[in-house]
């Protein structure tokens, strides 16, 4: 299990006033939001009937959306353009429910609208420490992968069985621990999750979410450049605008060593360091993805454990 701070250099007082500009510029990042989800609904979906006329665009018209809304065209036509200012709580509101956004979605919706009031002065990121009980949590939980994450998808500590599922990620260097890096960048992991493509889905929308809160965050701009530079598929998504906030679900893997898995996850957030939650997958009790992991358990007990212990700061 590791937890070593990440090697990234906080930035000085003189360059925080010079720091890599913006991963969202507010303006096209609000205009592109509402387009998009504006673009998914159909006039049925909201009970507006289309007369089967031909529709030159996808979706919902402005004027149908500024109606479901309850506000005018013109106004609706200068947010969708990226003027937020002075819009209310009680119109983004209205918007969001016509929109039909999930809590996530009119979270990052209020974040881009009204960046003045929901963004504090910029602060250089800090490094991340994952506290002595929880690691010792980590370690007490031997039968199930757990880890603890960062909100720039960093790996930020583990226990055994998570190196016996995904990887010793001990041997990695820092910056490179991180999900989404290892997502797009390595093949074993496309290899790993049957579905890839839900979980390259799933990693964007939560960077997306971050990005919207966090928008100067240089460490987040350096991951989201490289990723951009060197995978198509996550410019991809990236230009979808989905956000998504960390929950619950199941992942269908192939572990070459005991084959397929299937294991359900939970994620908790931690209640004193918001950026940080604890991921721990477990399997249906007497089933052959149970059986898979008491089989890794067994096999990584001595080297994998041993591995952990010797990269810990």
């Amino acid at each position: 299990m590791d937890d070593t701070p990440s090697t990234h250099d906080p930035l000085s007082a003189d360059d925080e006033q010079a720091a890599l500009p913006d991963v969202l510029d507010g303006r096209a990042e609000l205009s592109e939001f509402l387009r998009t989800r504006r673009a998914r609904l159909k006039p049925e979906d909201v009970g507006i009937p289309s007369h089967g006329r031909h529709r030159r665009v996808p979706g919902l018209r402005r004027e149908e959306l500024a109606q479901l809304a309850g506000v005018s065209v013109a106004y609706y036509t200068r947010l969708e353009q990226g003027n937020g200012r002075n819009v209310s709580a009680e119109v983004l509101g209205s918007i969001a429910r016509a929109l039909r956004l999930t809590d996530a979605e009119h979270a990052h919706l209020t974040h881009l609208a009204k960046p003045k009031q929901q963004r504090r002065k910029y602060r250089a990121p800090r490094r991340q420490h994952v506290r002595v009980a929880l690691r010792q949590l980590l370690e007490s939980m031997d039968g199930v992968p757990a880890y603890v994450g960062g909100a720039r998808s960093e790996i930020l500590a583990w226990n055994r069985m998570a190196a016996a599922l995904f990887g010793d990620w001990g041997k990695l260097p820092p910056a490179e621990r991180n999900w989404a890096r290892l997502t797009f960048l390595s093949p074993d992991y496309r290899e790993l999750f049957l579905e890839w493509d839900s979980k390259a889905s799933d990693m964007v929308s939560y960077l997306r979410l971050y990005a919207g809160q966090h928008p100067q965050d240089p460490e987040l701009s350096a991951l989201v450049g490289e990723l951009s530079v060197k995978s198509e598929e996550f410019r991809r998504l990236w230009a979808t605008h989905d956000v998504k906030e960390k929950g619950h679900g199941v992942k269908r893997m192939r572990h070459p060593l005991v084959g397929d898995l299937t294991l359900a996850y939970e994620t908790m957030h931690l209640p004193d360091d918001h950026e940080q939650y604890l991921c721990v997958y477990h399997a249906e009790p007497g089933s052959a993805s149970a059986e898979g992991l008491r089989i890794l358990a067994s096999w990584g007990a001595d080297t994998v454990h041993a591995e952990s212990r010797t990269s810990q700061p």
